[in-house]
Formats: C-alpha cells, sequence, structure tokens
C-alpha cells in the first residue's frame, strides 16, 4: 500500500501486488479501490497490479469542495498514481467512470499507455440522453447527501444494469452493495456533480478519438443498454480498437463475469505485448458489403 500526491495536493490511496509490466486499474462510480480483487489475483501472477481509490474515497482524500472533481483532474490523479509508483507506461484498465478516465488519459498522455481497456463508458455519451443524464447525475449526488451513503446505497445498487450481478452472484453483489454504503456521501456526491454530471460527451470528442492510436480493447455487457452505442461509435473511430460484449451481462461486468473479463483482457494484453494489435485495415473500411469485382 502507498500514497500518491496528486497535482493539487490530494492525496490517493494505492495497492500494489506482483511484478512484471505494470497493469493499473481505475475503478467505476460505485466502487473504489477493492472493486478490482478478482483482477488483482489473477493478473499479480505475472504483471505489477496497482489499484487505487480515487479521490472522494476513502481512504483517498474527500475534498469537501465540488470544484476539485473533474474529468480532467481524474486523468491527472491517474498520472498521479503511476508517478508515485515509478511507473512510465502501464496497461490502464478502467470500468465505467474509470473507463472514461482511461480514455481521456489515451488522450492526454498517449505516451503512458502500453494499452487502455474501456470497459462500461457510456453513461451520459449518447447525445439524445445527455441532458437527462446530467439531470439524473445531481439527483443521485442529492440522494447521497439527504439519505447517506448506508441508506441510498439501497437504490444505487439496484439500477437496470446491475441486477445482473446480482441474478449471478448473490453474495458477490452483496460484497459489492455493503462496500459501496462505506462511502463517504460528500465524497460520492462531488463526483457526481463534479465529474459525471460535467464530462463531455464522447461522441463531441471524434476528430480526437480518430487520431489516438494506442491498442485499446472496448468491452460492454449487452444488458448494459447506455453503453452499447457508445462501445460501438468508439469501435468505429478508434483506430486500434477491438469491441468485445460479453452476453447477458450488465454494467459490473468485471465482478460479475470475472473470468471471461480475466480471459479476454490477458489475450489483449498478450497481443498487445507481440506487437500484434493492429491499427485497423483500411481494406476493411469501405462501405461495401460484398467484393464484386
Amino acid at each position: 500500500m502507498g500514497w500518491a500526491i496528486s497535482n493539487d495536493g490530494t492525496k490517493l490511496y494505492y495497492e500494489e501486488a506482483g511484478s512484471g509490466t505494470p497493469i493499473v486499474f481505475v475503478h467505476e462510480f460505485g466502487g473504489d479501490y477493492r472493486s478490482w480483487e478478482p483482477q488483482m489475483r489473477q493478473f499479480a501472477r505475472r504483471h505489477r497490479c496497482i489499484t487505487y481509490s480515487a479521490r472522494g474515497y476513502a481512504p483517498s482524500a474527500v475534498p469537501a469542495d465540488v470544484e476539485s472533481y473533474s474529468q480532467r483532474q481524474a486523468v491527472d490523479d491517474l498520472l498521479a498514481i503511476m508517478d508515485a509508483c515509478k511507473v512510465d507506461k502501464a496497461h490502464i484498465v478502467g470500468l465505467s467512470m474509470g473507463g472514461f478516465a482511461t480514455l481521456h488519459a489515451g488522450l492526454v498522455a498517449p505516451q503512458r499507455a502500453i494499452s487502455l481497456t474501456v470497459a462500461g463508458a457510456g453513461y451520459g455519451a449518447e447525445k439524445k440522453y445527455e441532458d437527462y443524464f446530467r439531470k439524473v447525475s445531481v439527483e443521485v449526488a442529492e440522494g447521497f447527501e439527504r439519505q447517506g451513503s448506508v441508506e441510498f446505497a439501497k437504490t444505487y445498487s439496484l439500477g437496470s444494469s446491475r441486477v445482473q450481478y446480482q441474478n449471478k452472484d448473490p453474495r458477490g453483489w452483496e460484497e459489492f452493495a455493503a462496500q459501496l454504503a462505506e462511502h463517504d456521501n460528500i465524497g460520492s456526491a462531488n463526483t457526481m456533480r463534479g465529474v459525471q454530471a460535467k464530462r463531455v460527451s464522447i461522441y463531441d470528442l471524434e476528430n480526437d478519438l480518430k487520431a489516438m492510436a494506442v491498442p485499446t480493447l472496448i468491452i460492454t455487457g449487452d444488458e448494459d443498454d447506455h453503453c452499447l452505442q457508445p462501445a460501438l461509435f468508439l469501435k468505429k473511430v478508434l483506430p486500434a480498437s477491438g469491441l468485445l460484449v460479453l452476453p447477458k451481462a450488465g454494467h459490473t461486468i468485471n465482478l460479475e463475469e470475472p473470468e471471461r473479463f480475466n480471459s479476454f483482457l490477458a489475450e489483449f494484453i498478450a497481443t498487445v505485448e507481440a506487437g500484434r494489435w493492429d491499427t485497423r485495415d483500411p481494406r476493411a473500411l469501405s462501405g461495401e458489403i460484398m467484393k464484386t469485382s
């Protein structure tokens, strides 16, 4: 375990295990550094694995000012973790909020990424739901403030893309919900207002994404409705990307489907390290359906 100091002086808690090529795991809004345990245990066999709590999530500091939270700050915090661990380049793996931070890290500091795994990243991205998402994000923030994390976790943990996890693995879901209930209500509210509700849609980043050639694996569950179309969009615009859709799966996919998630992630990392995860063959980019001549 250790501590990193971000660019604005915020203390960030991290844990690590194993040795080898580094992998940094970036958690979702509903998680924290503990959310990657199935991956830490598996990948530490061959890699140096690092997991951390974002600002607003204990044991990391919980800034009281919402202005201390933003999408760019989330990227700066990720880079601060890498700096504290003396990691120049890493495979970066993020889920949901962490997936957005991972994607933006590829845009801001592509030289720090060996590869990117962007999982479950789509909420708020769809243009037709953009205003609705921002409104709901504020309502969620208010729920954490008014009810507190212990009570509001009972609602948040049963979202339409979380029940798949509960149905498949009741014990795992109960652990997830219990950990969510331990979160700081102010940290959760500020994260929802400062990061989630204010981040730019990935559709507005199309030109930047087309120029970002970092090897990228996009993962989504097929019942994570508001991540499916954004995942397809990312596949179309990121030049060195592959798309994995897990069947009968919701949002918390690294915990809900750990064996499948780990298997595909291991294959992706091995392919990248072998130098074989290439940009898309330009012959595959035409609008033709079948070749006629």
